[in-house]
């Protein structure tokens, strides 16, 4: 089952996070594409989800989720400690993504942004959709 991630790809913190999905999934489950790109935008459409939507978004086969459950449905998946970050999907949805809004929003102030989307080294070049 295809597994997407959707991540705003001039946001540092956003780039920083996928690089640290890359690391945790050996197995190369998850593949990445930009809110901005072309696939991105598509995606967007196809699972009718805003164009002005402020998350991370996590497609697993035809499920989309965003903001806290796609964090949390993300790790997971991931190698090590890091999937037991999943027990918090018992914590009620409105709470988790009250700290994910806030960390969102402040997320440019915090780590910065890019003048254009990350361009993939050639050895993780393949996990992009273009």
């Amino acid at each position: 089952m295809e597994k997407t991630i959707l991540f705003d790809g001039i946001c540092n913190f956003c780039n920083a996070s996928v690089r640290f999905i890359i690391k945790r999934d050996p197995q190369s489950r998850f593949r990445f594409a930009s809110l901005q790109s072309e696939v991105g935008q598509k995606m967007l459409i196809k699972y009718k989800i805003p164009g002005n939507i402020n998350s991370f978004i996590f497609i697993d086969g035809e499920r989309c989720y965003t903001k806290s459950s796609a964090a949390l449905r993300v790790c997971k998946h991931l190698k090590g400690f890091w999937k037991l970050f999943y027990v918090f999907i018992l914590v009620p949805r409105p709470l988790r993504d009250r700290c994910y809004h806030f960390i969102a929003e402040n997320r440019y102030k915090w780590f910065g942004k890019r003048e254009s989307c990350m361009i993939p080294t050639p050895d993780i070049r393949s996990r992009f959709l273009e």
